[in-house]
C-alpha cells in the first residue's frame, strides 16, 4: 500500500516537473535541448508522410465509393468484423433497369434488343468496377491504412516518450544549475548540505541524459524505416495503377463491342399499326463519331419501304446523311453530304446496299442514306 502511494506521488511529481518545464519553455524562461538536425529531418519526413498518406487514402476511398452513406456502412461492418451485404452498384442498377425495360418492350424489337444489350454491358462494367474496388482495397488502401494504424502509431508513441525524456533532462539541468548557484551562495554557511544537493542534481542529470539518448536512438531507428515505407507504398501504387489500367481497358473493350452490336440495328422500324416512327432531330445534331448509332431524321426512308427498292440491274444516286467508318474491307466508309451510287445485289441483307465512289465500292448501311430521284 505504501509502495503504491509512493509510486503515485513520484509519478505526480514527474508530471508536475514536466508541466513546469514545458510552460517555462513556452514563456521563454527556460532553456530547451534541441534535437540533432538528422533526427529533426526524420521527424519532419514522418509527419509529412502521415499527412499525405491520410489525404491520398481518403480521396481514393471517395473516388472508389462516392456515396458517403455507403462508405459509413462499410466502415461500420469492418469495425464489427462482419461482411457487408451484397449491393448493386450504379452500373449494375442501370443495367438491371435496361434489361427489364427491354424485356417489357420486346426483345424482338430493335429498341428492346438494344436496351438488353446495353444492360448486359452495364452489368459487365459494374462487375469490373467491383473488381477494381477489391483490388485497390487489398493492394493499395490496406497498406496505407496499416501504416497509419500500425507503424505511425508506434512512431508517435516513441516520439512522445522522447519529448517526455527531453523535458526530464531539461528540468534536471535547471535543477543542477540552481544547485550550483545555491552552492556558491552558501559556500561559507552550510557547505556540506549545498554540496549534497549539487551531487544529487548531477546524478539526476546524468541519468536523465542517458535515458534521453537511449530514447532518441530508439526513435531514430523507427524513423529511418520511413524510407522502407515509401518503397513499399511505391509498389502498392504500381498495383493500383495496374488495377485502374485493367478496369479502363475492360470498359473500353466492352463499349467498343457494344457500339458494334448497336451499329447493326436498324434505328427506325414500323410500329404494330404499321405507322412509320421517325425522330425530329436535324442532321446538324447527329453524332459524327466513327461508329455512331444512326438516328432517323425527317425525310429518312424506312427500311423495307418502296424508297429503298433499287432494281437489281439498276443504280440510284444517294446522299450520305452522316459519317460512317467501315467495319471491315467489305464495307465502304462514308462522309456526310457526299453523293454516291448505290444498287442492290441478289441475296443481300435488306439493311444494306452496295455503294460506289469512283473506283471504291463496298457495302453501306441504308439508314445512313437518302435516296435521290
Amino acid at each position: 500500500m505504501d509502495f503504491n502511494v509512493k509510486k503515485l506521488a513520484a509519478g505526480a511529481g514527474t508530471f508536475l516537473s514536466r508541466a513546469v518545464q514545458f510552460t517555462e519553455e513556452k514563456l521563454g524562461q527556460a532553456e530547451k535541448t534541441e534535437l540533432d538536425a538528422h533526427l529533426e529531418n526524420l521527424l519532419s519526413k514522418a509527419e509529412s508522410t502521415k499527412l499525405w498518406t491520410e489525404k491520398i487514402m481518403k480521396q481514393t476511398e471517395v473516388l472508389l465509393q462516392p456515396n458517403p452513406n455507403a462508405r459509413i456502412e462499410e466502415f461500420v461492418y469492418e469495425k464489427l468484423d462482419r461482411k457487408a451485404p451484397p449491393r448493386l452498384n450504379n452500373c449494375e442498377q442501370l443495367g438491371q433497369y435496361m434489361i427489364e425495360a427491354g424485356n417489357e418492350f420486346g426483345p424482338g424489337t430493335a429498341y428492346g434488343s438494344a436496351l438488353i444489350k446495353c444492360g448486359e454491358t452495364e452489368n459487365r462494367i459494374g462487375t469490373a468496377e467491383k473488381e477494381l474496388i477489391h483490388s485497390s482495397e487489398v493492394n493499395f488502401l490496406a497498406p496505407l491504412r496499416n501504416f497509419l494504424e500500425g507503424d505511425y502509431r508506434t512512431i508517435s508513441k516513441e516520439r512522445k516518450l522522447l519529448q517526455n525524456k527531453r523535458l526530464d533532462l531539461d528540468a534536471a539541468k535547471a535543477r543542477l544549475k540552481k544547485a550550483k548557484v545555491s552552492e556558491a551562495r552558501s559556500a561559507q554557511l552550510n557547505a556540506s548540505e549545498a554540496e549534497g544537493d549539487n551531487f544529487m542534481a548531477e546524478q539526476e542529470m546524468r541519468i536523465t541524459q542517458s535515458e534521453f539518448d537511449r530514447q532518441a536512438e530508439i526513435t531514430r531507428l523507427l524513423l529511418e524505416g520511413i524510407s522502407s515505407t515509401h518503397a513499399h507504398h511505391l509498389r502498392c501504387l504500381h498495383d493500383y495503377v495496374d488495377a485502374q489500367l485493367t478496369y479502363y481497358a475492360q470498359c473500353y473493350q466492352y463499349m467498343v463491342d457494344l457500339q458494334k452490336q448497336l451499329g447493326s440495328f436498324p434505328t427506325t422500324f414500323s410500329s404494330n399499326n404499321n405507322q412509320t416512327a421517325s425522330a425530329s432531330l436535324s442532321p446538324s445534331v447527329v453524332p459524327s463519331s466513327a461508329s455512331s448509332v444512326p438516328l432517323c431524321i425527317p425525310n429518312c426512308p424506312v427500311p423495307g419501304s418502296n424508297d429503298y427498292k433499287v432494281p437489281p440491274s439498276g443504280t440510284r444516286r444517294a446522299r450520305v446523311l452522316y459519317d460512317y467508318d467501315a467495319a471491315d474491307s467489305n464495307e465502304l466508309s462514308l462522309l456526310a453530304d457526299e453523293v454516291i451510287t448505290v444498287y442492290s445485289l441478289p441475296g443481300m441483307d435488306s439493311d444494306w446496299l452496295m455503294g460506289e465512289r469512283g473506283n471504291q465500292k463496298g457495302k453501306v448501311p441504308i439508314t445512313y442514306l437518302e435516296l435521290l430521284n
